[in-house]
């Protein structure tokens, strides 16, 4: 959907500022599925409630195949909307996988070990999307990647099947559970969610407008134009590997000033040209400033709530995180073809500082 949601959009969309906004409906999608999805796994648990998610998933394939077959806009939008429901059920899978540990100061390591995944969704993703832009007959194209999508999405599904139930101790009496917004006045709460949601925000914005400013503005191939995407969903994923030992090593504070201070060479290389090279810099930072901003917020989350009150904190990050992402993704193809490019990526400046200050005071106090 990175690199297929704007390209496609573009054609069907009736203005070209709004190519991005099947992307954002995907956001949208994720946001105002977190609250239902985590409530859902916490009735009927984390495996049958993820395969509510993968059912999703392949109904929103489903739609914006059709979509791509009969040119039509509110269909895609449906289509991606639906998507990014199931990618709320995914993003529990974190959360499973404290549940699933002995030691909880193993979640750095294991969240790191999980990430590592997405180095194979950056080929496999854009690669699909190129692979089955004319698989199928339709007007614009790329209604057979969304055919190969639905087929990575049964694999996923039987892989998934071997996930077995964490198994959680219910400690409410003893720890009694809090309101949601006593909860969030908490400043470790409040920082967590403010470096998860610059992370996935400055990194939505950034490279929801970048394939469409490469391709569409600058004329840069759709060849080239993928590799960068590729390269940058690869850059997010590989800080994994050493992203838990660095938690551990560091602390939580140090990783996130390291994450702000990467987001701002990204805006260094961005702002210095237009070229191939400029674009695979910038993009590449990107990634790696999402990762450690994002490993750091996840791993300082689990320490701002008590067992009670995992599923409505954990909720309420998620809906936080990606409500962020969405508007960052709705203004990404309007801000672009509004104002350009570099105004664009001076507009991160604020949140990229925002982030690097909780870093500061994370280290003052000794996180």
């Amino acid at each position: 959907m990175v690199f297929v949601g704007g390209l496609l959009g573009k054609h069907l969309a009736p203005s070209p500022k709004l190519a991005t906004l099947p992307l954002t409906a995907l956001i949208l999608g994720t946001a105002l599925s977190t609250i239902p999805a985590a409530m859902l796994m916490k009735r009927v648990g984390r495996k049958r409630g993820s395969y509510v998610g993968y059912v999703l998933a392949l109904l929103g394939t489903f739609l914006a195949m059709q979509a791509a077959l009969n040119a039509s806009f509110g269909l895609f939008l449906t289509g991606a909307f639906l998507l990014g429901a199931n990618l709320a059920f995914a993003q529990q899978f974190r959360f499973a996988a404290l549940e699933s540990l002995d030691d909880p100061n193993d979640f750095p390591t294991a969240f790191s070990v999980m990430m590592l995944g997405g180095i194979v969704s950056a080929f496999l993703g854009p690669e699909i999307g190129l692979s089955g832009k004319d698989l199928l007959d339709s007007p614009h194209g790329y209604a057979g990647s969304f055919l190969l999508l639905a087929g990575l999405i049964l694999i996923s599904m039987t892989v998934f099947a071997l996930f077995k139930e964490p198994v959680v101790s219910n400690r409410e009496g003893e720890e009694p559970a809090r309101p949601v917004l006593e909860i969030a006045r908490s400043p470790l709460f409040f920082i967590a969610i403010l470096a998860s949601g610059v992370s996935f925000g400055v990194m939505s914005f950034v490279m929801t407008a970048t394939p469409l400013n490469m391709h569409e503005i600058c004329g840069i191939d759709l060849s080239s134009t993928k590799r960068v995407i590729q390269i940058h969903i690869a850059s997010m994923f590989l800080p994994s590997l050493f992203g838990g030992w660095l938690i551990k090593r560091l602390g939580i504070g140090r990783v996130l000033l390291a994450g702000s201070v990467v987001y701002g060479g990204m805006m260094a290389v961005g702002l210095a040209g237009q070229e191939l090279m400029h674009f695979l810099g910038s993009l590449i930072l990107l990634g790696v400033g999402w990762n450690f901003l994002f490993a750091g917020g996840t791993a300082l989350l689990p320490k701002t709530y008590r067992n009670s009150e995992r599923f409505k904190a954990q909720a309420f990050n998620d809906f936080a995180v990606f409500g962020v992402q969405a508007i960052a993704s709705l203004g990404a193809g309007w801000f672009l073809f509004e104002f350009g490019w570099s105004i664009l990526v001076w507009a991160c400046l604020p949140a990229v500082a925002a982030v690097g200050i909780a870093g500061l005071w994370l280290i003052r106090k000794g996180e």
